[in-house]
């Protein structure tokens, strides 16, 4: 019963944490609550809507938070539940920010969540994971595309490190639920795309 309850602390409080609605927040003190990131543009709560809809610097500030959100997450699952913990906040973090249920389960996509996460749970992979979105992105000019492109390769890398045991940085020591995290994860903002198509913003 104990692994069970801290499985479930773990959980929601990495769920919790990704819930935090980032752009809604910025968006209406950016504009004094008169405009509503849902209604506007591509109507996705995200840091790319933002800065179409309220100007760049807003759009990176709703970025950078959301990427301290899934850091966040992942940190408090890794101190309540150690390195599987860790995983397990860093997965339930991006769950919340795509499926809120203050919402109605109607979230953002998870890309700049995601990349917090990594950055807690897979640090050696975080430059690679900027390098190669950043490369999907310029070649594809589609951010849609540019996850299509990079999800497989962190799902690999993720699979790579844990078979070989490779050192993870700061990161918790590699194991299965390094892959299961990834794979979890990239399923979730590829499930996300795809069920807002056509619009492709982060």
């Amino acid at each position: 019963m104990e692994d069970v309850a801290l499985a479930v602390a773990v959980a929601l409080a990495g769920y919790l944490v990704g819930t935090f609605p980032t752009a809604d927040l910025v968006t209406r003190l950016a504009t004094r609550g008169r405009v509503n990131i849902r209604a506007e543009g591509s109507g996705n709560p995200g840091g790319l809507n933002a800065m179409k809809v309220v100007g760049a610097k807003w759009g990176v500030l709703v970025i950078l938070v959301d990427i301290i959100k899934g850091a966040v997450a992942a940190l408090l699952g890794w101190l309540i539940g150690g390195d599987a913990g860790a995983y397990a906040g860093a997965t339930t973090g991006i769950a919340g920010h795509i499926f809120p249920v203050w919402t109605r389960f109607r979230g953002g996509k998870g890309v700049a969540t995601s990349g917090g996460a990594v950055l807690v749970v897979f640090p050696v992979f975080f430059p690679i994971d900027v390098g190669v979105a950043a490369v999907g992105a310029l070649s594809t000019r589609n951010s849609e595309r540019a996850v299509w492109f990079a999800a497989p390769v962190w799902i690999g890398t993720a699979v790579a490190w844990w078979l070989a045991d490779l050192p993870n940085l700061w990161g918790p020591q590699p194991s299965v639920g390094l892959p299961i995290s990834a794979a979890v994860s990239a399923l979730m903002i590829l499930g996300k795309f795809l069920a807002t198509r056509p619009s492709a913003s982060i």
